[in-house]
């Protein structure tokens, strides 16, 4: 089952700063490890992982530098910078708070909309 847009634009980028966390990465691989660690619930592509990276350069959560791989090809790298880190922390928390409150909803019996 496909995720909604939405919700995939809400989740994606503390998704990144998460996998971020536990050391720099390229694009590609880090494309890999968010469909692998979500057991491939969530799928970031090229238009909107790069957008994103982006994104969160301009915000400095996240830093970049080229690096030449062993294949002699340079690929670009992105790390989590201090600030991404106080980021995620915040984010984690609020993310708790509304996966509390979501669950406690869905688990009031008898719940009636009139």
């Amino acid at each position: 089952m496909k995720l909604e847009r939405e919700l995939l634009k809400g989740v994606a980028p503390m998704v990144v700063l998460e996998i971020l966390s536990r050391g720099a990465m390229y694009g590609y691989e880090l494309s890999e490890a968010v469909a692998q660690r979500s057991g491939n619930v969530l799928t970031l592509g090229r238009g909107t992982l790069y957008p994103l990276l982006y994104n969160l350069e301009a915000k400095q959560l996240v830093a970049s530098q080229w690096q030449e791989a062993p294949t002699k090809r340079k690929r670009r790298y992105y790390g989590i910078t201090g600030k991404g880190s106080e980021y995620l922390a915040n984010q984690k928390q609020q993310w708790d708070q509304l996966r509390t409150g979501v669950e406690a909803v869905f688990a009031t019996p008898g719940l009636s909309t009139a």
